[in-house]
């Protein structure tokens, strides 16, 4: 039996109607519950689609995924998976060791070593705090003077993981173009007077500074997804005078690699399976000389009903139509338990 965490949002609705629609002997929990432990007695998995803006998650969801696979529990994400998840700094680490074509990136843990640096580095920059999805947390410094001033920061009272105003001019962007009612930008108002929970669970970034080259003049960037040996992926547009494509809603969601290149989604591939990752999404943008550049990577990801027109399978076929990759992350979870073999 699989055990699901009850929750309305994220993956969980679709796993629980394809273990419905399948007849898979699935259990809810409640995985923020004392007895969690006792609800999952009699399950040989754990399936937690946890997100890096719920305090709740943040507090404890790596911890409790983690305590049940070293205890032999198969769960998703695993420790392979989502250790990494929302951590920009681990994942620098961990790319550069694999020789992925990274974007540049540069990370100080002292003022006076980030400080040597600006004076030697070509500006503009981008700079990121460790964690954020949609853009948030990413920043554009446009000279050596304005690198200082975000070297002392970083290294004083430090950076709140929510920045109100850079959330109030997206909101009010997804307004203005349509994508979102009203209630976006009075939403961020608001925010003004009391930051989300999770910016409190957080507490302000300090005592490190991540910086990353910018690559001027893009238009768009990529995004793909893999889960298991299928990987499907589409083109993210950049705002409206702005250098962020992540959380712009605008996206081409066209047949195969007139979407993403075709040398990009075999990469992925090859990439999700290297990390041993079940499931993964990828960013990454043209670098200007006919190849790319990899931003991140991520476990868990947001998606859309119109990204579903079809997928490419480990040989590079091209399946037209719609799929249901929580379905495919099911069937994993079932052939883990199977074979007790981790992927």
């Amino acid at each position: 039996m699989i055990a699901i965490h009850d929750s309305p949002h994220g993956f969980h609705p679709r796993w629980i109607a394809y273990c419905k629609e399948q007849g898979i002997a699935y259990r809810t929990v409640n995985c923020y519950s004392n007895d969690l432990i006792k609800q999952l007695d009699g399950c040989k998995a754990l399936m937690w689609h946890h997100g890096q803006q719920n305090p709740k998650d943040l507090i404890i969801a790596k911890q409790i995924l983690f305590a049940l696979e070293q205890a032999g529990m198969k769960v998703f994400p695993d420790f392979k998976s989502g250790w990494h998840f929302d951590d920009k700094l681990g994942q620098k680490y961990l790319l550069e060791a694999l020789n992925a074509p990274l974007v540049p990136t540069h990370v100080f843990f002292d003022a006076k070593s980030a400080n040597r640096w600006i004076d030697e580095a070509h500006f503009p920059k981008v700079m990121k705090l460790r964690g954020g999805a949609g853009s948030s947390n990413v920043f554009l410094i446009p000279n050596q003077t304005r690198a200082r001033k975000a070297v002392q920061k970083a290294f004083g009272k430090g950076f709140s993981n929510y920045d109100s105003s850079q959330s109030l001019k997206d909101r009010w962007h997804s307004f203005r173009s349509g994508q979102k009612g009203i209630v976006e930008p009075v939403k961020g108002l608001l925010r003004y007077a009391k930051a989300p929970e999770y910016a409190k669970v957080l507490g302000n970034e300090v005592n490190y500074i991540y910086f990353q080259d910018f690559i001027p003049g893009l238009e768009f960037d990529y995004r793909t997804k893999v889960v298991g040996d299928k990987t499907w992926g589409y083109k993210r547009f950049v705002r409206k005078d702005d250098f962020r494509a992540s959380g712009s809603g605008s996206a081409s969601y066209e047949y195969g690699e007139r979407a993403v290149p075709r040398d990009i989604l075999e990469y992925s591939l090859y990439l999700a399976q290297k990390l041993e990752m079940p499931s993964a999404a990828f960013d990454f943008i043209p670098d200007g000389k006919d190849s790319f550049l990899l931003v991140e990577i991520s476990a868990l990801f947001g998606q859309d009903d119109l990204e579903f027109v079809g997928y490419f399978d480990s040989e590079m076929k091209w399946h037209a139509g719609p799929f249901d990759p929580q379905g495919w992350m099911v069937d994993s979870m079932i052939q883990r338990i199977a074979s007790g073999y981790p992927l």
